[in-house]
C-alpha cells in the first residue's frame, strides 16, 4: 500500500460528492468508526450508496431516516479486509459530525477540518476480522508516512470525539490487538 496524490494505491475508488477542501490542509488525527447497513448486517452495496447520496429509502425501512443524510468516510475496510476510499485524504470528508477532541491541555472542535475518517464495516458489539486490523494497521502506516503529524497518539475514536451521540466502533474494537499490528509494521511507538 502506499498513498499517491491523496489516495491509497491498489484499493478500489468510489468518489463521494460529500467532501470539501480543509480549511488548513492539515491532517493530525485518524478517527475510527463502525458502520453496518442496516444495522446488524454486513456485506452488500448499501454503505457505498449512504455514501454516494444513492440509498434507496424504501429497501429498508430503517433507511427511511437516513437516506437524504449527506455523510462519507475517507475509507471503509471490509469484513474480507478490502478497501473502499470514498474521499482523498487531502480533502475532507463528512464523517465525525459535532465532535471534539482534547489532548495535552488543548481542545478543538470541527474535526472534519482536520481528521481522516475510517469505517470499518462492522458493529459495536460483534468481533472484528483479522483481516481489518491488518489492513487498518497497513493504511495507518501510509497515513503517518504522507502526514507527519499524525501520531498514534492521535488515533481515536467516534465514541471519544462525540461521547453523547456515538458509541463506535465500541467494546467489539480490539485496541490493543490494533496497536499490536500497528507496532509489528513499524517503530511508531517509543
Amino acid at each position: 500500500m502506499s498513498i499517491d496524490r491523496g489516495w491509497l494505491q491498489g484499493v478500489r475508488r468510489v468518489p463521494s460528492p460529500n467532501q470539501d477542501e480543509r480549511p488548513e490542509g492539515e491532517v493530525s488525527l485518524l478517527v475510527l468508526h463502525a458502520i453496518s447497513l442496516p444495522p446488524g448486517e454486513f456485506g452488500g452495496e448499501h454503505i457505498e450508496r449512504l455514501f454516494t447520496n444513492r440509498l434507496d429509502p424504501r429497501s429498508h425501512p430503517y433507511f427511511v431516516a437516513i437516506a437524504d443524510m449527506r455523510v462519507s468516510a475517507h475509507l471503509l475496510i471490509r469484513r474480507n479486509g478490502d478497501c473502499v476510499q470514498f474521499v482523498p485524504f487531502y480533502a475532507r470528508a463528512w464523517h465525525a459530525g459535532r465532535s471534539r477532541w482534547c489532548d495535552k491541555g488543548w481542545s478543538r472542535t470541527r474535526l472534519n477540518d482536520f481528521s481522516v475518517g475510517i469505517e470499518l464495516e462492522g458493529d459495536e458489539v460483534s468481533p472484528y476480522a483479522s483481516a481489518q486490523y491488518r489492513a487498518l494497521a497497513e493504511a495507518t502506516c501510509q497515513l503517518f508516512e504522507a502526514y507527519p503529524r499524525l501520531t498514534p497518539s492521535r488515533i481515536t475514536s467516534h465514541a471519544r470525539v462525540a461521547p453523547l451521540r456515538k458509541g463506535d466502533p465500541g467494546p467489539a474494537f480490539d485496541w490493543a490487538y490494533f496497536r499490536q499490528r500497528l507496532e509489528s509494521l513499524g517503530p511508531f511507538f517509543g
